[in-house]
């Protein structure tokens, strides 16, 4: 009995302490751990055939928890200072990820300078913005929330408003394994979201395919379009339909807007802006870096006979003394039937880009 009573000394505050902390358990912030799983599953990319490898950065590979982290931020006004506009609200995928209005609205009613471009395929880009100023798409994300023009907000702001939300504590920590998460973890989920904006299914793909045949109005557009007599291929070759890369291209004698010239401070570079992808272009207006043309027929029209010489007009732009390539009537038909096999209309409707249920 003695025995007994000893052992029960013993064994009562070891079972009181060990209901102590079973209680603190559903703690999240103290225990994190034990209240949310970290084992991140790999998400393995389907890179298109005849698609180039996709710039991947070693300190942000792709996890199926960061990407549904990054297409929830992409889609909620959460990051903005009012909570009224996300980065969708600029980036509508009904347009390819780009904005029908030539100048997007902020959240206090100031309008931006420049069209937001098509998010299609950015994974591949080397250069963000028209004007190359971010280097990659984590370094992209940076910029919105800051913009005092766009969210209007700051980032301790943005990080306090997602670690009131359990629902982000959790998939952040699903995601990155910590709680304590800052911006860096917020712009790359939302980065890995972008990675995954593939377009490769439009008709010109399944031409490449073999699964279709172009008609005879496309493959004269084709022609047109892939040789001098359009010259289009120079700045919109590959098979992105474009050279990663920035040019003056004719749009005007003098600017407004100087481009390249606000990163580099190279006198060369003004006027020079990042050419972009002609993929789903017929989903995209307006065009050029302030959306100027509101439809294809018109940037056709310009490239035919409106270009305006400069002193740094790019040699490409070889006919600009006749004012362009200067195309028939006929031929400008032709070309934009070829530029709207381009067009991928799968991915206007991928439910995998679209807000979470």
């Amino acid at each position: 009995m003695i025995e007994i009573i000893k052992i029960l000394k013993w064994f009562l505050p070891v079972l009181s302490l060990a209901l102590l902390f079973s209680c603190q358990k559903t703690n999240e912030d103290e225990i994190p751990g034990q209240a949310y799983r970290y084992d991140p599953t790999p998400f393995a990319l389907d890179i298109p055939t005849g698609f180039p490898d996709m710039i991947m950065p070693v300190d942000n590979q792709l996890t199926e928890e960061g990407i549904s982290l990054g297409r929830k931020l992409f889609h909620d006004p959460i990051l903005s200072a009012d909570d009224s506009q996300s980065c969708a609200s600029c980036h509508l995928q009904d347009f390819s990820f780009a904005d029908p209005n030539r100048f997007s609205i902020g959240i206090d009613g100031l309008e931006g300078s420049r069209n937001a471009t098509a998010l299609i395929n950015v994974g591949w880009l080397s250069h963000l913005n028209w004007d190359g100023s971010a280097k990659s798409l984590e370094e992209q994300a940076f910029e919105p929330v800051m913009n005092p023009v766009e969210m209007h907000n700051s980032w301790p702001q943005a990080v306090t408003s997602l670690k009131s939300d359990s629902t982000y504590k959790r998939m952040f920590f699903e995601a990155f394994g910590t709680l304590d998460f800052d911006s860096t973890h917020v712009v790359k989920a939302i980065a890995q979201f972008e990675r995954t904006l593939i377009s490769s299914n439009s008709k010109w793909d399944r031409y490449l395919r073999g699964e279709v045949s172009l008609t005879q109005a496309e493959s004269r557009g084709f022609e047109i379009f892939f040789t001098e007599k359009g010259d289009c291929f120079h700045c919109h070759s590959t098979i992105l339909f474009t050279d990663n890369d920035f040019h003056n291209n004719g749009l005007d004698a003098f600017f407004a807007d100087p481009g390249l010239y606000e990163v580099t401070n190279d006198p060369n570079d003004e006027g020079r802006f990042r050419t972009p992808t002609l993929r789903n272009a017929e989903f995209t207006a307006p065009y050029m870096h302030d959306g100027r043309f509101q439809t294809l027929e018109k940037v056709i029209d310009f490239y035919s006979e409106g270009l305006q010489y400069s002193e740094t007009i790019d040699p490409l732009m070889k006919n600009v003394d006749e004012g362009g390539v200067q195309l028939t009537e006929e031929e400008k038909f032709y070309l934009l039937t070829f530029l709207k096999t381009l067009s991928d209309t799968t991915f206007l409707q991928n439910s995998a880009y679209a807000p979470a249920d």
